[in-house]
């Protein structure tokens, strides 16, 4: 059977060890029960290991020869193969609007764009398992104070409680990619509602780290000039809590920043 060649603008790096497959693929087995969406599943390395487990699983390819090779085969999937962007789905029809596992050997151009919507259906998606480059499963993973903590570590530990499983080298994947690759998985914690303006604490997030050896103090300002421009923030921004670095502040810490900058209005 023809195989499918990687194309560079999907951002394609297709896995080809089997044992590491079949590791990616077991990431799932936390969360039992769950039906399982795959995410980007190529020429089907890690789908075959899904296949054998005893859940509903469905894909999402975009690239449509990808989309052939599955249907010729694993033909008995045909109604499972969902030639679509992941990023422009509707994942409450996914299963019916039941809750599901999402999981994959995720394009690394397009990953932080795929935990944003995870995020934004995190009602939905109570796990999710994968690989991504080994840079951005550290920053998920990294903890208030170390240089990898950013916006991708606040947002997602705000919701789950992310895990580094293991690393994964070049080598293995067609063709190797530059950088190095972890597989982790997050797993939705208890928090139901933050305590504060969801949408707010995003902004919050966000400003602080644009530019991350600026202070909160400095960072902040331009948000608040937006938000309030009328009012004077000079007394607000005088606590010593601003001469502090945005990679300093707990994921707890943001939350009552953000009640604190709501307070203003």
């Amino acid at each position: 059977m023809r195989t499918v060649k990687p194309k560079k603008f999907l951002g394609q790096h297709f896995l080809t060890d089997l044992d590491v497959a079949q590791r990616i693929a077991d990431t799932v087995d936390a969360c039992p029960e769950l039906p399982v969406l795959e995410v980007g599943p190529g020429m089907g390395v890690m789908t075959q290991f899904l296949r054998a487990k005893p859940r509903p699983l469905k894909v999402v390819e975009l690239d449509f020869e990808s989309v052939e090779y599955l249907r010729r085969t694993w033909p008995d999937m045909e109604e499972n193969i969902i030639e679509d962007d992941f990023l422009k789905m509707h994942l409450e029809r996914t299963f019916d609007g039941k809750p599901f596992i999402l999981t994959g050997n995720y394009p690394y151009n397009i990953s932080s764009q795929i935990f944003f919507k995870m995020l934004g259906n995190k009602n939905l998606i109570p796990c999710c398992t994968g690989m991504i480059q080994k840079e951005v499963a550290d920053r998920i993973c990294a903890q208030p104070g170390s240089k990898a903590y950013g916006i991708l570590s606040v947002l997602i530990q705000a919701w789950y409680t992310p895990e580094y499983l293991f690393t994964v080298e070049p080598h293995v994947f067609n063709p190797p990619p530059k950088v190095r690759s972890a597989v982790i998985r997050m797993t939705r914690n208890t928090t139901q509602h933050l305590g504060c303006d969801e949408d707010l604490f995003k902004r919050v997030v966000k400003s602080t780290f644009n530019q991350r050896r600026k202070t909160l103090r400095n960072n902040l300002r331009p948000l608040l000039t937006e938000l309030y421009p009328t009012a004077d923030h000079t007394t607000f921004l005088s606590d010593p809590l601003f001469n502090l670095r945005p990679e300093q502040l707990s994921v707890q810490q943001f939350v009552s920043l953000t009640r604190r900058v709501a307070s203003l209005a």
